[in-house]
């Protein structure tokens, strides 16, 4: 029993010092009419993601900008009322692409490109992002970390090419997990490996 409560209270107090890290690869985001044209069907759940609700699909894409392609790129349900790819800057230049750096959902005059499904193709007019750093909170973790939501903090990550990443964006919702987000580039430079943590500094 006191091996359990001690187990417990080093949980808490990870929990209220440190944030999990995970590394978002490329990806693309569609509506349910777009799964139709690419797939025949809407989206297929193969696996559950951190974030309550989200999964990644069975479905995969080519993603086709004006210089390169890539395939066999993650598509993440469900559906959404509007598509979005997001890549990292590297990405981009392989695809010919200059995506802006912003939050997910924030896709107006970004730039366009082509996925191609199974069943068909969709050409997208804007939606290419690079995903702007971020961390996933609930209420209860924004009030314990003394953030809001928007804030834009300094996040240190222990890795093994430890650094300190400014101008991070908390996203605070009930229907969120705790988690901050990091594309392949970021992950890339600081050594990131599954299960590494982060903190926020003030």
């Amino acid at each position: 029993m006191e091996k359990m409560d001690l187990q417990a209270a080093v949980e808490a107090v990870m929990e209220r010092l440190f944030i999990p890290v995970e590394a978002s690869g490329r990806h693309v985001h569609i509506t349910k009419a777009q799964a139709l044209t690419l797939f025949g069907h809407e989206l297929t759940p193969r696996r559950p993601l951190s974030q309550p609700g989200q999964f990644l699909a069975a479905e995969r894409v080519t993603l086709r900008g004006p210089k390169g392609e890539f395939r066999n790129v993650a598509v993440l349900g469900p559906e959404r009322k509007e598509a979005q790819a997001e890549i990292s800057l590297t990405d981009g230049r392989t695809l010919g692409i200059d995506p802006p750096v912003r939050l997910s959902g924030d896709v107006a005059g970004s730039p366009g490109a082509v996925l191609e499904g199974t069943l068909g193709s969709v050409t997208l007019s804007h939606g290419v992002i690079a995903a702007q750093r971020h961390i996933h909170m609930t209420p209860e973790a924004a009030a314990r970390f003394g953030v809001s939501d928007g804030q834009r903090v300094r996040l240190q990550v222990f890795t093994r090419r430890p650094l300190t990443f400014d101008d991070v964006t908390v996203r605070v919702s009930r229907d969120f997990a705790v988690y901050a987000h990091l594309d392949f580039d970021e992950a890339n430079a600081c050594g990131f490996r599954q299960g590494d943590l982060g903190r926020l500094l003030s």
